[in-house]
């Protein structure tokens, strides 16, 4: 654990804040949106948030073990970024639906690329950080609905009015600019200012031993000492038990990530009533987590 971690530590949790802060901005504008443009289905806009986030997730979640982590980890703040600041311009009901996707799209890959990749670079004795890392999502709520106080507070719409124009109801987009621009500061730390290794576990898994080994030796330099680790230390482990080096092709990266996700790999999960019940448990846990947003977007419209 050293130098090169603690900033990662940081950079990363500017990700997970993206990741708690643009639920937060749509569940914040879907009542001034609902003013303006008065579309006769609002929760719709959370609905395209999540097809966002699911699509995210899943793409840059599979994609981190084919091109890469390094990748994502830049380019889901930029797209989060870009989206987000152009959603201000939205002239209807579903082109902000559709920029909402978009923005969520690059959002749903911080959770499981910065996860990946910090995880992959910390010590054991250190992995409690990564539990850590929720501080940050809590202070993003902060910092958004204070931003968000005085802009929704002084330019939306009252509750009787009967045409909202856009004029008087540009509160909710100052709004998407603030935390567009927020995101933009984060892509552009983490594109030019902090320069972010790929990780030694991705390389070793394209069968790229000397590149995992340069890294390991140029994180080490980073922190201020000397790794012994040579390229002949991993070949050593190729054959130990009888394991043989595993195809590492495109084609057969996502081949295992599909096999992750066969019926034996949940099994386990419920092979005793304790561990059962221990899994139950934490599915609904996360669910009701889910299921706060929309209600919190359906009590706000309902009231106005």
């Amino acid at each position: 654990m050293g130098t090169y971690q603690w900033q990662l530590f940081f950079v990363i949790g500017f990700g997970w804040a993206q990741d708690n802060l643009w639920p937060i901005v749509t569940s914040l504008i879907l009542p001034a949106i609902t003013s303006e443009f008065s579309p006769s289905s609002p929760p719709l806009l959370t609905l395209a948030q999540n097809i966002g986030l699911l699509a995210g997730a899943i793409f840059w979640g599979f994609g981190s073990d084919i091109f890469g982590r390094k990748w994502g980890f830049n380019f889901t703040l930029g797209i989060t970024a870009v989206f987000g600041m152009i959603s201000a311009s939205s002239p209807s009901f579903a082109a902000i639906g559709t920029f909402d996707a978009l923005w969520s799209f690059g959002v749903g890959g911080n959770l499981p690329v910065d996860s990946a990749i910090f995880l992959e670079f910390l010590p054991r004795t250190h992995q409690y950080l990564l539990t850590v890392l929720s501080i940050f999502w809590a202070l993003a709520q902060l910092i958004i609905t204070l931003i968000a106080w005085p802009l929704l507070g002084n330019m939306t719409c009252e509750e009787t009015t009967v045409i909202c124009r856009r004029g008087e109801n540009m509160g909710w987009r100052y709004l998407v600019i603030c935390a567009g621009g927020i995101a933009l500061i984060g892509f552009i730390i983490r594109f030019f200012v902090f320069h972010i290794y790929e990780s030694p576990k991705f390389h070793m898994g394209k069968g790229r031993d000397e590149d995992a080994v340069r890294i390991v030796h140029e994180v080490a330099r980073r922190n201020g000492k000397i790794s012994n680790l040579v390229i002949d230390d991993l070949r050593a482990c190729e054959n130990v038990g009888g394991v043989q080096a595993q195809d590492t092709g495109t084609s057969s990266a996502i081949k295992r990530r599909m096999e992750a996700l066969s019926g034996k790999h949940v099994k386990p999960l419920f092979a005793t009533k304790k561990l059962a019940f221990s899994t139950g448990s934490i599915m609904v846990v996360w669910a009701f987590i889910g299921l706060a947003f929309p209600l919190y977007v359906s009590a706000s419209t309902a009231c106005q």
